[in-house]
């Protein structure tokens, strides 16, 4: 099986690490791989340069490509129409209407959606319910090895320490979470290194206004760390409110209220941190998605193989 990967990301966010997950499971499993990619992609795994040259010569070697992002989705579509093409959606609006959007859509032989949200949104654009699969978003198996010591370290007479991803997005409300951590007298840290700051965390905070899934969740609940997020978009498939985190309103007094009652209750942030690892070792491992896409991808060439 040779598999095409498309990213034009310039930066390494939650779908770039999720494809360099995918990329090395699917290395183990022995599968042959092409990336193209742009940016600090390339930095971290071997590939080339996402170009129309590179494209069309990549393409003529591969067996299925998969589309990882949108941009990628209309170059495939565009240029790769004689290889099977799979898409994966992680983004929550519904997509555009009009002619060139549903020809875009229609082009696809599959789609990868990263939650049932996300699936409820294509199916609104149109797209066959038969074409599209969940495969949900994964952590590294790794963060959940042994058992984090943290889950019944309390703060001991200090602010409680809210620990958020770094990101240059509106949409994942960073000024409400600043109005909330004031206003629950919390100290916030923006985040460019999760792993590490989230070892000495309190609580992890991951508010968005629009949100496929949240990725980014997943690590804090490998960790052992107490979640208060969004009750957003696909968001709530990974949180069960009161049991493996706490879910908000994206309201400043609803956000704050929640910090402080997983600060003050170590209790209640105890059983949801580890009710959370728990569940993510059930449903969220890195293998099982790696499992779960390649499954997809040998349905598609099963498919392509008939007469």
């Amino acid at each position: 099986m040779r598999i095409l990967h498309l990213d034009t990301g310039r930066e390494l966010r939650g779908g770039q690490y999720q494809l360099l997950m995918l990329i090395s499971g699917l290395e183990k499993l022995g599968a042959e791989q092409t990336l193209l990619a742009r940016g600090r992609m390339l930095n971290c795994h071997s590939g080339r340069e996402l170009t129309l040259t590179s494209l069309r010569r990549a393409a003529r070697e591969a067996d299925i490509i998969h589309a990882h992002d949108a941009k990628s989705h209309s170059l495939a579509a565009l240029f790769c129409r004689n290889r099977p093409l799979i898409v994966s959606r992680r983004v929550a609006f519904t997509p555009r209407p009009g002619i060139l959007s549903r020809w875009k859509y229609r082009q696809p032989r599959h789609y990868i959606a990263v939650s049932r949200y996300v699936r409820r949104r294509l199916l609104d654009a149109g797209v066959w319910g038969e074409k599209i699969t969940v495969v949900f978003d994964a952590v590294d198996g790794r963060h959940l090895a042994g058992e984090p010591s943290r889950l019944s370290s309390p703060p001991l007479g200090r602010a409680i320490k809210v620990v958020a991803p770094k990101l240059h997005d509106p949409l994942k409300a960073p000024a409400l979470l600043r109005r909330a951590c004031a206003k629950a007298q919390a100290d916030l840290v923006f985040s460019a290194d999760l792993e590490g700051d989230l070892l000495s965390a309190d609580i992890f905070a991951y508010l968005s206004y629009s949100e496929g899934l949240g990725s980014a969740i997943l690590l804090a609940m490998a960790l052992g760390v107490p979640v208060v997020a969004s009750r957003e978009g696909g968001i709530p498939e990974l949180i069960e409110h009161e049991r493996t985190g706490l879910l908000t309103e994206n309201e400043p007094a609803a956000v704050a209220e929640a910090i402080r009652r997983l600060g003050e209750d170590r209790a209640l942030a105890s059983s949801c941190a580890a009710a959370a690892r728990q569940r993510v070792s059930r449903l969220f491992r890195d293998d099982i998605m790696v499992r779960q896409t390649q499954q997809v991808y040998e349905e598609i060439l099963a498919q392509n193989a008939q007469p």
